[in-house]
């Protein structure tokens, strides 16, 4: 049987222990995860940059792949965490329109905001979701927990606009 693998993708940077932090939780979960960056250097807080980069890489990992991505202006604020799965892989992110870009190409079989206390660390801070919350609820994915054990589903999520180029005869506009 394969090794699970988590991927990380965050705007927390590289000069500071948050990345690491977040691993060391999901380890302690799973010992026998395979981590993998993609990138922790999303500009702060741009949940675009981060949409766009998630939906340009996942689809090049195994099935079954779990992927943390931490893109959150929101931090302290009441946004949910989600917890969703496509069928080949699983996702776990705030609910703050991160995933778009993944889900308007493949639809989530099922979504779950993580609700569950047990599957997260006891104490919650409102400042490190990342470590306390989403870490562990990829930890438990990666180890064969299911995902409704995380939470109650849900059916809406926060989705954000990802701009189109406007192709013409010679000219190809875009951000």
């Amino acid at each position: 049987m394969a090794r699970p693998i988590i991927a990380l993708l965050s705007d927390f940077g590289s000069r500071d222990h948050y990345a690491g932090t977040m691993k060391g939780v999901a380890l302690s979960i799973c010992p026998d995860v395979t981590l993998v960056d993609i990138s922790h250097d999303v500009a702060p807080h741009d949940i675009l940059g981060g949409a766009l980069q998630l939906v340009a890489s996942y689809r090049y990992f195994p099935h079954g792949t779990v992927f943390l991505v931490v893109v959150d202006p929101g931090v302290g604020s009441k946004r949910r965490g989600l917890a969703a799965d496509t069928g080949d892989y699983r996702f776990v992110a705030p609910d703050n329109g991160v995933l778009t870009g993944v889900f308007s190409e493949v639809s989530p079989k099922r979504i779950v905001e993580i609700t569950e206390r047990r599957y997260g660390r006891p104490t919650v801070s409102r400042t490190f979701e990342g470590r306390d919350r989403f870490a562990p609820a990829a930890g438990w994915l990666a180890k064969g927990t299911r995902l409704s054990a995380l939470g109650r589903p849900i059916e809406a999520y926060k989705t954000i606009e990802i701009p189109m180029p406007n192709i013409e005869a010679e000219v190809i506009k875009g951000q």
